[in-house]
């Protein structure tokens, strides 16, 4: 399989955990990757939602069919809002009357809601199954499907409730990301360009040299481009795989992002509003003379060349700055800020004063420079 396989990364911490990440065109080596996991005699259960579904969903049923001793599906309405402790009960019932049990497996297929919320009940069902990742957006491949990260959101809070559960194997089909609006793809460019900036310049410099291949999702540029993002969050997470050092960088962008995407009530998509979070952190390092004036413009004309935004507007800067206190990366009554040393490397500080940060968040809302 390693021979004919098209790109194949290994996510391992000796003793912890092993998975790989295969990046294929279709779903055709699907049945090949799963059967080191020996499916022929576990239940499989397809997790996604309806749009996913309606597009996806019996293909991968009939190609897993013939290769396990059963596969069913579990399909729930296509929204955030449906990303809730009620959905899982809902998907434990189905689990429970089709006599699932701990040897059986969980397969989420789509994006990152699909896989946050499989991977949540995969934790928690039977005190932990086995489940697979196979994401079908961009953001959820290059962000959500790798580390292990799962949970759901809880009233108004995103992500509150949730466990650290790896995959056994991320499966990867580039073909998926064709059928992404052009919102939606941009989307998973927030994420990408952010991985670029926390950890690895040269990166970041192939991202502003290749936009226009990339956007034209030529495949010789989307290969390269999710692999490259793949390996440094694989990076991370084996380095700190629940979130106690560097694995915190990840957050860039995302304080005042989350902030933002609650109070526009999910209108923006999580990568808009992680691309807006980061033109804020990147005014903020400016600020603190961690990077220069000239670096801050490259970062956020960078994330416009992709389609994302840098300025949000109609929310009030002090209900951004509250909403944040509310971010469950406090810490003792500080927010945990990952602000960039140099592009391609990050920090957190929490010496980050609420003047400073008011400063970074009216930066993004009136956006006069990014006219």
């Amino acid at each position: 399989m390693a021979e004919c396989a098209e790109k194949i990364l290994d996510v391992k911490k000796n003793g912890v955990f092993s998975y790989s990440i295969y990046l294929e065109p279709d779903f055709d080596r699907l049945p090949d990757a799963l059967e080191p996991l020996r499916v022929e005699d576990r239940r499989l259960c397809i997790v996604s939602d309806s749009n996913v579904h309606e597009r996806y969903g019996e293909k991968v049923k009939l190609l897993l069919a013939g290769h396990c001793a059963k596969v069913t599906s579990f399909v729930f309405p296509a929204g955030e809002e449906n990303k809730t402790l009620d959905t899982v009960k809902a998907l434990y019932e189905h689990l429970i009357l089709e006599k699932f049990d701990r040897k059986d497996l969980l397969i989420a297929l789509g994006g990152g809601v699909v896989g946050d919320l499989t991977g949540f009940a995969a934790a928690t069902y039977l005190r932990g199954i086995d489940f697979v990742q196979i994401p079908t957006t961009l953001l959820s491949q290059v962000d959500s499907s790798i580390g292990g990260k799962t949970g759901v959101d809880f009233d108004a809070y995103k992500n509150m409730v949730g466990a650290f559960h790896m995959p056994k194997l991320v499966y990867m089909n580039l073909g998926t990301l064709n059928t992404l609006s052009e919102r939606q793809f941009a989307c998973g460019m927030g994420e990408i360009i952010k991985h670029g900036l926390i950890q690895d310049r040269k990166y970041f410099t192939w991202l502003k040299e290749n936009s226009k291949s990339v956007m034209n999702r030529e495949y010789e540029a989307l290969l390269p481009m999710v692999e490259g993002s793949c390996r440094i969050k694989r990076h991370v997470v084996e380095e700190d795989p629940t979130e106690k050092g560097i694995r915190a960088w990840l957050n860039f962008g995302h304080t005042v992002g989350h902030a933002i995407e609650k109070l526009k009530n999910f209108q923006l998509c999580h990568g808009e509003c992680v691309a807006i979070g980061s033109a804020a952190a990147a005014y903020l390092s400016m600020k603190r003379g961690l990077i220069t004036e000239a670096e801050e413009a490259d970062i956020c004309e960078t994330l416009k060349l992709y389609g994302l935004p840098v300025s949000v507007d109609h929310l009030s800067a002090e209900e951004v700055l509250k909403t944040t206190k509310l971010d469950k990366k406090m810490e003792g009554g500080h927010i945990k800020f990952v602000l960039l040393k140099r592009i391609g490397e990050a920090a957190v500080y929490k010496d980050v004063e609420d003047a400073e940060l008011l400063e970074a968040i009216h930066y993004v809302l009136e956006g006069e420079t990014h006219e």
